[in-house]
């Protein structure tokens, strides 16, 4: 089970490890974001921080309509408990979880400034 807290800006934000092909993990704040379907985005800062393997593309449409190309890079993150390779998505934007990496797995939250976020694996 992973959890987290709602901040004053009404975010599910969940806490994360987070680490390259060599280095130490870094802990990340990261907001789970329903509306993207990707795994999860870092900013470029952090992708260079962390040395990730470039691994593609990846074409997203935002919000306001517009198509752009996000660059992807592979990452392994502390997901409840476990390693997990996985791809992200450099962004200049918040960390965010979307909802491939949330597969598999129930979301709760508690919608209030400093209300419980439990993301849990189902069984």
């Amino acid at each position: 089970m992973i959890e987290g807290v709602v901040n004053a800006a009404y975010e599910p934000v969940v806490t994360l490890a987070v680490q390259g092909p060599s280095g130490p993990a870094r802990e990340i704040e990261a907001v789970i974001d329903t509306g993207f379907t990707g795994f999860l985005t870092l900013p470029p800062g952090l992708v260079s921080e962390l040395g990730l393997p470039f691994l593609t593309g990846n074409r997203a449409t935002l919000a306001d309509g517009s198509e752009v190309t996000f660059p992807s890079y592979g990452i392994v993150v502390l997901w409840d408990g476990q390693p997990v390779y996985t791809e992200a998505d450099a962004a200049d934007t918040t960390p965010l979880v979307g909802m491939r990496l949330l597969d598999r797995h129930d979301l709760s939250i508690q919608v209030r400034d400093g209300g419980r976020v439990v993301i849990q694996a189902r069984e």
